[in-house]
Parts: structure tokens; C-alpha cells; sequence
């Protein structure tokens, strides 16, 4: 294992240290090695420099998860400059709100990529605002990055002696739903500190195969890249995901440790059910998940179907990426239950919403000192609300510690709903819905009523085998499984897939506007 606060400096020890190992092979048959990567990050570099992208920098990139985008990263830090990932589907609107704000001197796109072409958006955006008094220029190279004599390059970046000292690195948009993104400013320590919790909990060795599925710019992807540098373990890129494609590449691939958010753990299910004896899992060890929450009985399914230690599932945001998971020796009444315990150097302290310190077992909104949580926003206006008094930061999300300190996901504080005066986790209505045999997805949300205030609307995917649900089966399932019945649904919708973010998460928002009628 490598260690180091800085990218740049973890890229240049192991490119040293293994450089003939596969660090990355994506889907459509291309590898390169530890090597090869560094050298070719150098050349990118250059490249940029020449484009005049210097130390400090601000450069904003919209790459697919293809090796040309981790090669991208790595140029970046060997620059010290200061990236800027935005996730895929961000548009016109949101890329715009994010160029005024972080005021990029660079933004790289794909070209046209699943029919957008975000060489067209970037322009618009760019005209828009240099005509505003900014000077941020547009390349669209595909997988074609520029490239120069590396002899042009600035000295490498020094590395941070502690993380106090590291300077800002990374802005990461979070996927806001109902209002413009937010801009965490990460340094290179608190990104590599957040990598590092999923390494030590899964346990990756040199011999792993890590599933690269997420996108790459959300700090998961990221992540996943530099858990895979530090361990000399080889990561499998798959450009957009697909059921079959996915295991497929599992299967040719070998792939031992196949992350991702319930979605794809769900979807990976499905195909191993619909092809059993086709195997395309059977070198899969493990499935880290995060992101999203999780169903408790889809960790055993996992498990028992798939010969697998099913979900070891872990917790974080994009302000603080993965502050706690659960360890692959865990029981599987944690790793169904909860998303772990803290991670080494994390303080998580939760509170009610009266405004005091829960004890053990007792729900209240998350918040939480740590290695990995961000500098601020961008918008520094924003940290008023986003820290207490005590600096802990205000996650949002509800959720509760049991006397092991193992954390329980309950929802968010805008997720409860409050019927006749009394607090209804909705995930725990959707935790028993997902037992369902007619159920394959589900959200629970509250929906407005004169005379309740609000009342639950479970928002319901049929399982394949499904035909039909009523809204009285759902009573009488939650009813024989012991629902109190003030939390048992009182109206049921069935769509044939319920939005979901990058990460995974679902739009409740969305589904609150599309019902509230």
C-alpha cells in the first residue's frame, strides 16, 4: 500500500513501484499500465500547459468514465491545478451557474457523447459568460487530449506535510435536485481520505478487479481511482451502464469487487436471475455500496444468490465522501442494517430535531467532523447554515447509532412525514415494501392533505412477474408484517421506473411535484 497527501505524488510512487502492472481496462478493449499512465499524464500536462493552464488553475471537465478522463486527472495534479469534475448530466443551466461561480480558466468536453453534444452547450456557456467579463476558453478533444514535451512543466507540486497545510484542489458540484449545485471545495488529503475508507473496509489486495461503474466525475468515481493507484489493484471501466453490459464485462474481466449504488447492485441481481447458470458474476467477491440506501434484504439476496459477502455498504456526501462503511467481516445484521461504523478520524454526532444530542438508538440529523469533509463552499455564504456551533457539519440526513456506533439511515430532515402530528420515516415504509414478492422498486413520500397535513404515497416498480398491485394488498402486507397503521400507505402509484440521480439517490422532489395534487 501507498501512502501520500498529494495525487500527483501517489501516481508518481506507484508508477515507480509497479509500472508494468494494468492499472485500468475499460469496455470496448483498451489497458493501460501504471507506466504507461504516468508518462502519458506528463504528456497531457504539457499539453495543457501549453494551453496555458498553470498551478492554481481552475479547469472544468465533463469526460465520460473513459481511461482519457482518469489520464485527465492525473495531468491536472501533476499541474496543481484546480479541477473541476461535473457530473454527466448536468446542462446548459447547471454548467452555466457552475462556470460564473467557480470562473474556470478551461473547460474540456467530450464532443457529442449519447446524442448531447456538449461541445455546442460548453460554447454557449463560454460566450455567455465572457461576454459577463470571464475568460474561460472551450477544447472538445474526445479522447484525443493535447499533448507536449513534458520538459515545459512547472516544478511538481509539493506535497502537503498535513492536511491542515493541503491547498484546495477539487471542486465538486453536489447533484442538487431543487436548487443550484453546491460547490465543495476539496483538497487532495480529504479526497484520498475518503478513497482509503473503502480500500481498508473491503480489504483490496493487489489481485482485486475493481468495477468502475460509477460516473467518474461524482468524488465516488474519483475515489475509486485512487483506492486503485494506492493498492497497485486494476480497475474495469464501463462507459454507461447497462445491466447486461456491466455483467458482462464482470464476467470477461473478472472482476472482484463490483461497487455501486442499489440500482446497479438490483440490476446486476436481475441478470444473474434471468441468466443463472451463465455465471457472468461468479468472480465477483463483494459488492461495496453507497449513494443511495439500500433495502436490508437485498444484502442477503445478494449474498446468497450470487455466493457473494452480499452488500458491505458504506455512507457519505460529496461534502465528505464515505465517513463511515461497514468492514467485510461484519455481521450480516450490520451489513443488511446500517451503513457501518464511523471511519478512523470521523466524529459523528447526531441530533434530535429539538435540538439535542441523541443518545444510542435514538433518531436525529447526522453531523460529523472528519478527514474527508471539505474545506467550505465555494459560495461561502452557504457555511453558516452548513456548520453548527461546534463546526460539525449538517448533513441533512436523519438517521440513528446503535451502542456499537454502527449507523441506520432513517432519511432526511425534509424526508419525514408528519401525519396528524406524528413523525413517519419514510424509509422504513420502504424497507418492508421492498419484501414485497409483486415489488421490484419502491419511494415512499408524503403527499398533501387537508385534513392529516400529509399522508403516505408509496410510489411503486412491479416486479417482472407482477401483473397488477392494489392498494389493499399493500395494507394487508404492511398490516400482517406489524406496520403501525398510521404509517402503512394510503395511496399507491405504479410507474415503470422511479428518477434517480447519478449517485443513485431518488428524486423525491420530483415525485412530490408530480403528486401533490
Amino acid at each position: 500500500m501507498i501512502h501520500s497527501n498529494g495525487v500527483w505524488d501517489l501516481i508518481a510512487q506507484r508508477a515507480a513501484a509497479t509500472p508494468d502492472s494494468v492499472f485500468m481496462a475499460d469496455d470496448v478493449g483498451n489497458e493501460m499500465t501504471f507506466g504507461a499512465y504516468a508518462t502519458c499524464a506528463e504528456q497531457v500536462a504539457a499539453g495543457l500547459f501549453d494551453l496555458g493552464v498553470r498551478p492554481g488553475s481552475v479547469v472544468s471537465w465533463q469526460l465520460p468514465t473513459w481511461i482519457e478522463a482518469a489520464v485527465l486527472v492525473g495531468a491536472l495534479s501533476r499541474l496543481g491545478a484546480i479541477q473541476n469534475p461535473l457530473v454527466p448530466i448536468y446542462r446548459e443551466k447547471e454548467v452555466s451557474f457552475i462556470v460564473r461561480q467557480a470562473d474556470p480558466a478551461l473547460m474540456v468536453m467530450p464532443g457529442v457523447w449519447r446524442g448531447f453534444d456538449y461541445s455546442e452547450m460548453a460554447h454557449r456557456v463560454a460566450e455567455q459568460a465572457n461576454a459577463d467579463g470571464a475568460d474561460v476558453a472551450v477544447i472538445s478533444p474526445g479522447r484525443d487530449l493535447p499533448t507536449g514535451d513534458p520538459a515545459v512543466l512547472p516544478p511538481v507540486p509539493e506535497v502537503a506535510q498535513t492536511a491542515d497545510d493541503a491547498p484546495v484542489r477539487w471542486i465538486f458540484y453536489s447533484s442538487g435536485t431543487t436548487a443550484d449545485p453546491k460547490g465543495a471545495q476539496h483538497t487532495d488529503p480529504s479526497v484520498i481520505a475518503g478513497a482509503m475508507v473503502n480500500v481498508v473496509s473491503v480489504g483490496w489486495t493487489p489481485q482485486d478487479v475493481i468495477l468502475l461503474v460509477f460516473p467518474f466525475t461524482h468524488i465516488g468515481g474519483i475515489g475509486l481511482m485512487l483506492g486503485a493507484i494506492a493498492v497497485g489493484c486494476r480497475l474495469a471501466l464501463v462507459e454507461a451502464f447497462s445491466p447486461e453490459g456491466t455483467a458482462q464485462v464482470c464476467f470477461d474481466q473478472k472482476v472482484t469487487v463490483a461497487g455501486g449504488a442499489t440500482p446497479i447492485h438490483q440490476a446486476l441481481l436481475s441478470v444473474h436471475r434471468s441468466q443463472p447458470d451463465a455465471g457472468l458474476l461468479d468472480s465477483v467477491r463483494v459488492y461495496p455500496g453507497g449513494g443511495a440506501s439500500k433495502p436490508p434484504a437485498l444484502h442477503y439476496e445478494m449474498k446468497n444468490e450470487l455466493n457473494s459477502a452480499g452488500i458491505v455498504s458504506g455512507y457519505g456526501l460529496t461534502e465528505c465522501p464515505i465517513l463511515a462503511m461497514n468492514k467485510i467481516t461484519d455481521s450480516d445484521e450490520h451489513l443488511a442494517n446500517t451503513e457501518g461504523a464511523p471511519a478512523p478520524g470521523v466524529t459523528v454526532k447526531i441530533v434530535t430535531l429539538d435540538g439535542d444530542v441523541a443518545g444510542v438508538g435514538q433518531v436525529g440529523e447526522i453531523r460529523v467532523k472528519a478527514p474527508q469533509l471539505m474545506r467550505g463552499y465555494l459560495d461561502a455564504t452557504l457555511d453558516e447554515y452548513a456548520f453548527d456551533d461546534d463546526g460539525f457539519f449538517r448533513t441533512g440526513d436523519l438517521g440513528k447509532q446503535d451502542d456499537e456506533g454502527f449507523i441506520t439511515i432513517t432519511g432526511r430532515l425534509k424526508d419525514v412525514i408528519i401525519r396528524k402530528g406524528e413523525n413517519i420515516s419514510a424509509v422504513e415504509v420502504e424497507n418492508l415494501l421492498y419484501t414485497h414478492p409483486k415489488i421490484a422498486d419502491v419511494a415512499v413520500i408524503g403527499v398533501p392533505d387537508e385534513v392529516l397535513g400529509e399522508r403516505c404515497c408509496a410510489v411503486v416498480v412491479l416486479a417482472e412477474s407482477a401483473e397488477a398491485l392494489s392498494l389493499d394488498e399493500v395494507f394487508a402486507f404492511c398490516a400482517a408484517e406489524g406496520l403501525m397503521t398510521q404509517k402503512i400507505p394510503e395511496r399507491l402509484e405504479i410507474v415503470d421506473a422511479l428518477p434517480r440521480n447519478p449517485t443513485g439517490k431518488i428524486l423525491k422532489g420530483d415525485l412530490r411535484k408530480t403528486y401533490a395534487g
